[in-house]
């Protein structure tokens, strides 16, 4: 079986060919239902359409934006007069208090119309028509006037299938139709044999049995399907930066407006189509849009931006001219919603299973059949009736053909694939309770496999809280622990220091101090630039005042490759120009030259003093500090006012950052470390503060290996092999660095990689690793984009949890096809068993179905969704290609059906004896204790299944509601079955002792699983040849 199942259902968690999906689509036999199968698994036609409707559409756009504007320049003003003659303005428009069409204002920005966009006044002419101030944002009580006028910032989006769909949907089993007409004809055969209303008691019995199955499943699938639905809600959310009644606000993209000032940085995607206002080096990547790959700047010259971009670079405002379906984004992602998410690879290697035990189903299934029906012509040619037929015969036939067609529902495992996506549903709707956002459904398996996480130390250890703890000026160390210490500083630097430091704070950032809705002063920016604006404001700094006395004429934003930020400003009065840089302190000590002395004078910087500089650096790198540099430099040349220069700067101040270690992180690393999962810590940081974080944080031991980025990059691939098992930091690691050692750890070492990422350039890594897990307060949208799971709150221990719940979700599953293989083993060899000896099947057509529901749709909700418990992170990590029906399943499957069928033989053929049952309905009777016993059997063994290895199957059982629930509508509708439905169940009442023996039969299956749980079992070779380095999972009675 495990050989098929590689060769034909073995897929690629991410991003698999169309290749593999069509092979396993192709391998998949014996599907009663292909509506509900394959109701989660994608539509490649569909997707293939989508992909050529894209395409035209980017095709489309492209021309637009090209021609249009190319059109537009060469016919300039001469249409300008006709079309300000044209343009009229509707009595909607002009009542609401607005001056321009929704319609003309979106044909602006989507066809770069300059002309247009002059003659409407540019953004301040715009602004006034959408009676909106560029510097105090939309008034909110105005916001549902925009949205009726302008559109509301939503596409339109296929509606959601209802609950009658569902049913509609599970009405189309195949098994189930043949069913019902095998009942429509029992009820008229057995009305014309047996009367009314006695003879359509069968059919009705199978009818509603049916009608039972079919609720129940659908009602399953809706429930599952409305988690979904919230999950992509969620997933599409986009918190976005606006100024509204003049304070900063954060708003859903869904609430955005046309006439919405928005702010824009590194990673951010547009959220609407809109029109530039201000702001430095803003660059944007359509390609999303148009296919282009090449960044487009944007400027007051061309200041058009589109829906679905991301910015590239630099940082700006823009006013919301059209929202949703007025935006080309709005069109394409109606077309791209298209097509369906990858299936799972467990949801294809369960398919293949479902498909072998459905081909055993079906020959036993037919075999029970022809013995059913040759015992019957048998006997009826020994009674020399073979040439007299009647009724009752027709009845019999019909009979045996409804059991034949019944051992087919059964055991064809419809609800094994289907049972992943149950685990996954739920599974992601508490992992967003617990604060993780997953996008992909692999994920949370794959994560179940996970041996090694690439953390990012800012902000996942770290609280990323950050405040200035110690600063170097004037060739003197300052430390700001409590409130006074900034007088005592101070008062300690010269008017001329003191005013160098606050110009290198208030100029070179990109923070905004804003004020925010409780009308307090906000400061919105990174931590690290946020911990200075602190410093500044602390030491009697005016923000506004320093950025109205200097013109800022270029800015150069932090990214992660130069780390370090620029700007460039105009002295007053015609003074020249002066740069300011900070940024990683050993990259901005190169660039200097020299060093502010006490008197505020630059003066040459000697060896001697950058050495101590170097140790001034070191030392507060080794107290966990951030550090960081602040340098300036004055240009007296004029001319050239576009370049900020690289070198000869001059030194003002070293800067020492703290940033603590979140609570809980070193004891998640100590359960990272149990469960056999490596932590290895990323970060751009001095390596000497990485190092003690990762002390700090128990990631770091005395034999690990630190390291930069760049040494680590230049290492041979063999020298690399040799360090990486050691390999516990990288610090100061460019985006490239952190992708080489993702791709050397997925494709050398064979290992499962988590890694994690907040910055835009951390995409690429976040789209190689196995699982890329994006931070949700520091992450950008393009690095949420290219990963698979978001943690919300930016915190490790989250992480851990993700992990927890993917192997969860793989174990959960596990025991659910423990359990059903179970019941399909014990019920297929019982009714052929029965049949060739005694020519009759011991269960009805109507409880084979309910024990059906049991297995399936019951069993899926009972065993799919029990939560993890802690044992789950104190084993190895699941293995890539470890056996998916391990041995030590198959030992407890064979077992219980061992067990479970011997037991039920014996009452079929021995019952009445053993259990002394007499009187006319003794056959009734027997063959409904056989029933109620084969129910509790499976009641049981569902509880056995817990857990496949430890003997304590009842610990936690509480814990898992879903469980009891089922547990508990489980037997109270038997009883109702076996007590009050015999008419149509075919069924009689029991008495108290039978309903005791018919319970400790069935508990009688835990004292079996004790015994069996003690018999060990041996990894097989294949799997020692296939599992990559993994250990197998523990077995054994030394669990218990």
């Amino acid at each position: 079986m495990e050989k098929y199942l590689r060769e034909n259902f073995d897929v690629e968690p991410k991003r698999p060919s169309d290749d593999t999906l069509k092979r396993w689509r192709s391998a998949v036999s014996m599907v009663k239902n292909p509506r509900r199968r394959f109701r989660m698994v994608a539509d490649l036609a569909k997707r293939a359409e989508t992909e050529t409707k894209r395409r035209k559409l980017q095709e489309k756009i492209r021309v637009a934006i090209y021609v249009n504007k190319a059109a537009l320049q060469f016919v300039g003003t001469i249409n300008n007069a006709g079309k300000q003659a044209e343009y009229k303005l509707s009595d909607e428009v002009r009542e609401a208090g607005f001056s321009i069409e929704p319609d003309e204002l979106a044909s602006i920005v989507q066809s770069h119309d300059t002309e247009g966009w002059l003659r409407h006044g540019g953004v301040d002419g715009l602004a006034r028509e959408l009676s909106v101030s560029l510097k105090d944002g939309v008034v909110s009580s105005d916001i549902p006037l925009r949205q009726n006028l302008y559109g509301l910032n939503r596409y339109i989006e296929r509606p959601s299938k209802s609950l009658w769909m569902f049913v509609w949907d599970a009405l189309h089993d195949l098994t189930l139709v043949i069913l019902m007409g095998c009942a429509v004809i029992s009820v008229g055969v057995g009305i014309a044999t047996e009367g009314w209303p006695k003879g359509m008691y069968d059919g009705v019995g199978i009818l509603l049995c049916i009608l039972l199955v079919v609720m129940v499943t659908a009602i399953s699938d809706y429930r599952q399907s409305l988690q979904f639905k919230d999950l992509d809600k969620e997933k599409k959310n986009i918190i976005v930066q606006v100024t509204r009644d003049g304070c900063r606000q954060k708003v859903s993209i869904y609430d955005l407006v046309a006439g919405d000032v928005v702010n824009l940085s590194i990673g951010d995607q547009v959220p609407a189509d809109g029109i530039f206002v201000s702001g430095y080096s803003l660059s944007v990547d359509e390609s999303s849009l148009s296919g282009e790959s090449e960044p487009v700047n944007v400027s007051q010259e061309m200041p058009f931006l589109l829906s679905g971009t991301k910015v590239k670079d630099g940082s700006g405002k823009m006013l919301v001219t059209s929202v949703g379906m007025r935006t080309e984004w709005g069109r394409l992602m109606v077309t791209l919603s298209e097509g369906g998410e990858d299936e799972t690879p467990l949801q294809v290697k369960l398919n293949g299973v479902a498909t072998i035990i459905g081909k055993i189903g079906l020959a036993f299934a037919v075999l029970t059949f022809l013995v059913l029906t040759g015992r019957f012509l048998v006997e009826k040619a020994l009674q020399h009736n073979i040439t007299v037929w009647s009724g009752s015969d027709a009845l019999t036939l019909l009979n045996y053909f409804a059991i034949a067609v019944t051992i087919l529902v059964v055991a064809v495992p419809e609800g094994l694939p289907l049972a992943v996506t149950l685990s996954l549903a739920f599974a992601m709707k508490k992992l967003m309770g617990d604060k993780a956002l997953v996008r992909h459904l692999s994920a949370c398996e794959t994560m179940g496999s996970a041996n090694c996480i690439c953390t990012d130390k800012t902000g996942t250890l770290t609280t990323n809280h950050m405040v200035v703890n110690r600063l170097w000026i004037s060739e003197k160390t300052t430390v700001i622990n409590s409130a006074g210490d900034e007088d005592v500083l101070k008062s300690s630097l010269s008017e001329k220091v003191l005013n160098l430091l606050m110009q290198s704070i208030f100029q070179n950032t990109s923070v905004e101090v804003v004020r925010g809705k409780d009308l307090k002063r906000n400061i919105i920016g990174t931590p690290t630039e946020t911990a200075l604006m602190e410093l500044g404001i602390l030491l009697g700094g005016d923000f506004n005042a320093y950025r109205e006395e200097y013109k800022i004429m270029k800015v150069e934003p932090f990214n992660s490759v130069k780390k370090k930020m620029s700007v460039l400003v105009a002295l007053p009065g015609n003074g020249g120009f002066r740069a300011f840089s900070k940024g990683a302190s050993e990259i901005i000590l190169k660039m200097c030259d020299k060093i502010v002395n006490a008197d505020g004078e630059a003066i040459p910087l000697s060896e001697e003093q950058r050495k101590n500089i170097t140790d001034i650096i070191n030392s507060y790198a080794c107290e966990a500090l951030r550090t960081l540099c602040l340098a300036f430099k004055d240009k007296k040349d004029t001319s050239n006012a576009d370049s900020i220069p690289d070198d000869g700067y001059t030194l003002i101040s070293v800067i020492g950052i703290k940033d603590p270690v979140r609570p809980g992180v070193k004891e998640a690393v100590k359960t990272c470390l149990a469960a056999g999962i490596k932590v290895r810590m990323v970060t751009g940081d001095n390596i000497n503060t990485a190092k003690a974080i990762a002390r700090e944080c128990g990631i770091l031991t005395e034999d690990g290996i630190a390291i930069e980025g760049a040494d680590f990059c230049n290492k041979s691939r063999q020298e690399m092999e040799e360090i990486i098992p050691k390999l516990q930091v990288m610090a100061r690691s460019l985006p490239l660095d952190k992708h080489t050692l993702v791709t050397h750890l997925r494709n050398v070492t064979k290992e499962v990689v988590a890694v994690t990422g907040d910055g835009t350039n951390d995409a690429p890594a976040l789209h190689e690793a196995d699982i890329g897990l994006a931070m949700g307060i520091a992450g950008t949208e393009v690095a949420k984009e290219n990963a698979d799971v978001i943690i919300m709150d930016d915190n490790f221990s989250t992480i851990v949890n993700v992990a927890r719940w993917g192997r969860a979700v793989y174990i959960n599953i596990q025991k659910f096809v423990q359990f059903q293989l179970t019941v399909n083993v014990v019920a297929l060899m019982l009714n052929f068993i029965c049949a060739c000896v005694s020519g009759s099947a011991p269960l009805t057509t109507v409880q084979m179905l309910w024990v059906n529901l049991i297995m399936d749709t019951l069993g899926a909700l009972a065993l799919a969704t029990e939560p993890p418990h802690e044992g789950l992170m104190k084993r190895p990590p699941i293995g890539r290609n470890i056996k998916f029906i391990t041995r030590i399943m198959w030992r407890n499957i064979i077992g219980q059906s061992i067990y479970q069928i011997l037991v039920l033989l014996i009452l079929k053929f021995d019952g009445k004896r053993l259990l002394k049952i007499t009187g006319s309905d003794a056959d009734s009777t027997l063959n409904t204790f056989i029933f109620n016993s084969f129910v509790f059997c499976q009641v049981f063994n569902e509880i056995n299944s817990r857990d496949m290895e430890k003997i304590n199957v009842l610990r936690g059982i509480f814990d898992s509601w879903v469980f009891m629930i089922v547990m508990v509508a489980t037997v109270a509708f038997q009883i109702i079955i076996v007590e009050f439905l015999g008419t149509f169940a075919g069924t009689v009442p029991l008495s108290w002792e039978l309903w005791l023996d018919s319970i400790l039969i069935g508990a009688a299956s835990l004292i079996i699983a004790v015994i069996i749980k003690c018999i060990p079992v041996g990894e097989s070779k294949l799997n020692d040849k296939h599992h990559d380095g993994y250990e197998p999972l523990p077995s054994g009675p030394e669990l218990a």
